[in-house]
């Protein structure tokens, strides 16, 4: 009776200290979901005149500073979309004029995902920004990146238009 005891106990401390395992998140796409038709319900497309204001109404939203524009990214996505070129431009242009100064470019995600995948969302957002930007011709040595992740919302409405409006990078000159 002991013996059964005792390998009982042994067999349920190891199913309790083995845990279940957890791929990480891969923002290279290996492990990611491979049909976009399983999350294209979730996915948003931002438009600036759209989802302008806080409360989803006309306007445009703009949380950077200093004469920068926000650059926003469809759900899990860190690449620089056609429409945000003209934000790229401008920024490019901001950021040639106050060349004497430091830019700190701010990787942000919406609440979905762990801590880890959107600082690292974050991160590549922030990459890619100032990536572009070295490809219009700005000068990066006086840049800096830095990812917020889910940390630093500008809306909090649990809405599709408040949730892409979480899903930017904004610069700003250091001061």
């Amino acid at each position: 009776m002991i013996k059964k005891i005792v390998i009982a106990t042994a067999t349920l401390s190891a199913l309790l200290l083995t845990g279940c395992s957890q791929t990480a998140p891969d923002l290279d796409g290996k492990n990611n979901i491979s049909d976009a038709t399983q999350i294209a319900g979730d996915t948003v497309t931002i438009d600036e005149n759209k989802y302008g204001n806080e409360d989803g109404t006309s306007g445009q939203y703009n949380s950077s500073s200093d004469g920068f524009q926000s650059i926003y990214f469809d759900f899990g996505d860190y690449g620089i979309s056609s429409s945000m070129e003209n934000q790229i431009a401008s920024n490019t242009n901001v950021a040639n004029s106050a060349a004497g100064s430091k830019i700190k470019i701010e990787g942000n995600c919406d609440e979905f995902g762990t801590d880890e995948y959107n600082y690292a969302l974050g991160l590549k957002r922030a990459k890619a920004v100032k990536d572009s930007i070295a490809a219009q011709g700005a000068d990066t040595s006086k840049m800096v990146i830095v990812s917020f992740g889910e940390s630093n919302p500008v809306c909090s409405n649990p809405t599709d238009g408040c949730y892409a409006q979480n899903r930017r990078v904004d610069l700003r000159l250091v001061k």
